[in-house]
């Protein structure tokens, strides 16, 4: 290369006006030229956007704009509660707070490579016999300094690959803030249901109980056989088989949410019981690329895209000369006394031109091209991934909501079935089996309809954070007080 541009530097030597340049100016001015001949060929960043053409708006759902604390929806103070303290105590959080905080540093590591590097060093040393041999200066102090000139950006470019990958990890604590309120209102919402099942348990195993001495008593004046008692009788036990695994989920669940608050689950919860939140309607789902730029998981996978953009760029800057300056300086004699007396200092300038590396820095590229590709594909996933929950989240609700009430229905005739059976049994005009079999159907149909409402509770937490952007938390608000 250096062949090539003599003919250029000459050629700029000579229309200039001055007079003819020293053997350093042309140095210089070769130095300037191949600059410009090297900044021209520095690799550019290369646009990356979603591989995903014509995208397709979602399918129509409600008006209601989507706050960004999501569960305030439910309007249910308690729950309000339990997620601000779960936000701020959860161990699980707190540990993806500290990777960000960690990629930070790996940040402020890198970034110092734009930065001159100063050592100081000292030394002293004695021999025997003395005197010391001549001209050894045994007692050095000193200074050293190297700076690499970032001439194509490759440091800089590094720099942000760093700055990209730790936003990233900011974008993984976002995702692990909504991913925590969502576990924090599902665990309550069960733990409110099961609350409920228990207590319409109990009630059903006094129902249960009652009928069992209305049939004693009518078999003892020969109105109903003693079959019709043990049917009785196992129906009454199979209902305090439900309190048993009622009472039990009860517990496991109070554990676990006290885990998730960041608490031993030996201490125990003091909560309200509540009944079950009425749902209000559909949210606005908004603009595919609306969600695309709100929700943290994409913009994660977007940020891996642009550092893995960067990485390629810095490799392919690794394969362009470098140039080094340093300088030192020491003050050395033989004793302390004279230390001061005697220094010496040197500048010098290094220029590094990769030649020959057996097709390492070529491969390096090759491996970075090919990484910022699979990010590319791993970012056009991920958003479908998000389109395909909202849409089955909106599927979902709306197929939930005529489930329940259908199962809604099935219970009314159930109860109006029963009261008429209960009328013809007392007038001796239907078998006690019909009884037992309408009201084993009704009891089922009471706990099935409360498992339909939480499941349409649960579907919607899921559409909420399918549809939720990040939200600052008290960690982010300190950190940005603290700046």
């Amino acid at each position: 290369m250096p062949q090539i541009l003599q003919p250029a530097i000459r050629t700029f030597l000579k229309i200039t006006p001055f007079k003819q340049p020293s053997n350093k100016g042309k140095t210089i001015a070769y130095f300037l030229f191949s600059l410009l001949i090297f900044l021209g060929c520095s690799p550019k960043y290369t646009n990356v956007s979603l591989p995903i053409e014509n995208v397709q708006e979602f399918s129509p759902a409600g008006n209601m704009a989507l706050e960004e604390k999501w569960w305030t929806a439910f309007e249910d103070e308690q729950l309000n509660i339990l997620i601000d303290s779960a936000l701020r105590s959860n161990m699980n959080l707190a540990a993806v707070w500290e990777q960000f905080m960690a990629s930070k540093a790996v940040v402020r590591r890198q970034a110092s490579n734009k930065w001159p590097q100063i050592d100081a060093s000292a030394q002293t040393a004695r021999n025997f016999p003395e005197p010391d041999f001549v001209g050894g200066e045994n007692t050095q102090l000193g200074l050293s300094t190297s700076y690499e000139v970032d001439l194509w950006g490759r440091i800089r470019t590094a720099v942000q690959a760093e700055k990209l990958r730790a936003e990233a990890t900011l974008f993984d604590y976002r995702t692990a803030a909504i991913t925590l309120s969502a576990q924090i209102a599902s665990t309550w919402y069960q733990l409110v249901a099961a609350k409920k099942q228990l207590q319409i348990t109990e009630e059903q195993i006094a129902v249960n109980e009652d009928i069992i001495k209305l049939i004693r008593s009518r078999f003892v004046g020969g109105q109903i056989r003693a079959v019709d008692i043990l049917r009785q009788a196992q129906l009454l036990e199979s209902t305090k088989e439900q309190r048993i695994i009622f009472r039990t989920n009860v517990k496991l669940l109070e554990n676990q949410l006290a885990v998730l608050l960041g608490r031993q689950p030996q201490e125990g919860l003091q909560l309200e019981s509540k009944p079950l939140p009425t749902l209000n309607q559909l949210p606005k789902t908004g603009l595919p690329l609306e969600l695309v730029r709100r929700r943290p998981d994409i913009q994660r996978s977007y940020a891996l895209l642009l550092a893995a953009d960067r990485d390629m760029a810095s490799s392919v800057k690794n394969k362009y000369p470098r140039l080094s300056l340093s300088a030192r300086g020491q003050l050395r004699s033989n004793n302390f006394d004279n230390l001061f007396k005697n220094w010496a200092y040197s500048i010098a300038g290094n220029l590094l031109a990769p030649l020959f590396y057996g097709g390492r820095l070529s491969a390096e590229v090759d491996r970075t091209e090919a990484i910022k590709r699979q990010r590319l594909y791993e970012y056009g996933q991920a958003t479908l991934i998000a389109f395909q929950e909202v849409e089955n989240g909106v599927t979902r609700d709306i197929m939930q909501k005529e489930r329940l009430e259908n199962i809604e229905r099935q219970l009314e005739l159930a109860e109006k079935s029963n009261k008429q059976l209960r009328v013809e049994f007392l007038n001796g005009f239907s078998p006690y089996l019909d009884v037992l079999l309408g009201l084993n159907s009704e009891q089922q149909l009471r706990r099935d309809y409360l498992d339909a409402q939480l499941q349409q509770i649960q579907i919607r937490i899921d559409l909420y954070r399918a549809l939720a952007g990040g939200f600052e938390t008290y960690r982010e608000i300190d950190m940005e007080k603290t700046r």
